[in-house]
């Protein structure tokens, strides 16, 4: 379920990675002015999801078909929400290694089947041969950014906005861009790390990637987490170059070098994660 604190990897693509129906809707969607605002989504994905399950969480329920969309001179590009798979992959998540009592009083086991049924159908049988792989289009991280997500772009990508009720801080690039900066960093890493968790992470981000169409643009949104932060912290926040020095530092076998930038940049974002444990 979207946290209010939280970080958001969104992948925009164009109208023609869609098939003919979902083309048809998007564009209906979007002249009809339907289209939700990234500083609006997260409220109202979080407040459409408690919603539509209920108090009794006993049935998977059917989600709104929406989107974020991004408009440039002569493209449209959509992120939409998925939420009904998301919501189905978060109630299998919340079983996975509790106890089977604690699982079934979070995730009733009726819910769990359902959210089962509806992964799989995702991930295989007819939706795929009819419509080739499917996409979840964004990612989410509570009280924090990962890590990983920093390699997909540049500093000079951020763009951001510190006017009271409009705070927002977001790096914006082509695929392509974030395509060749995570397989360099993979190479580096392989070549100084091996197969460490890091390694590993970058790996499964680049994979994500791969899924989509070559003229989609890659967004990091630091969402909710502009609330728990001064527009000083926000506007000095150099994690982008933190990675970067990192990945160089490895690449030169200066490894002091590399774990400094490592250890700074992971004390930064501990700090953010600490204070879900504030009351």
């Amino acid at each position: 379920m979207p946290s209010l604190f939280a970080s958001y990897l969104r992948v925009y693509e164009p109208l023609t990675a869609f098939d003919r129906d979902r083309q048809s809707y998007w564009r209906r969607y979007v002249n009809e002015g339907r289209a939700v605002a990234p500083l609006e989504g997260p409220v109202r994905q979080r407040t459409a999801v408690i919603e539509a399950l209920g108090a009794g969480w006993t049935r998977l329920p059917d989600l709104p078909d929406e989107a974020y969309v991004l408009e440039t001179d002569d493209s449209l590009l959509v992120c939409p929400w998925n939420l009904r798979i998301r919501v189905a992959e978060a109630a299998l998540s919340a079983r996975d290694g509790v106890p089977s009592v604690l699982a079934d009083a979070f995730v009733p086991p009726i819910l769990a089947g359902q959210a089962k049924a509806v992964v799989e159908d995702w991930r295989s049988g007819a939706r795929v041969l009819e419509h080739g792989v499917p996409r979840v289009h964004e990612q989410t991280a509570t009280w924090g950014v990962p890590l990983r997500w920093f390699v997909l772009f540049d500093p000079e990508e951020r763009h951001l906005v510190t006017e009271p009720g409009r705070r927002a801080m977001r790096y914006r690039t082509e695929i392509s861009k974030a395509r060749r900066r995570s397989s360099r960093a993979l190479s580096v890493l392989r070549k100084s790390v091996g197969e460490a968790p890091i390694t590993e992470a970058v790996e499964e981000a680049a994979r994500w990637l791969e899924e989509f169409h070559p003229r989609s643009v890659v967004e990091l949104d630091y969402g909710g987490l502009v609330q728990l932060l001064s527009d000083d912290t926000l506007a000095d926040d150099d994690s982008t170059d933190l990675v970067a020095n990192g990945l160089a530092g490895l690449s030169r076998g200066e490894a002091e070098e590399a774990s400094a930038a490592y250890d700074k940049l992971v004390a930064r974002w501990r700090a953010v994660q600490l204070l879900e444990r504030c009351n």
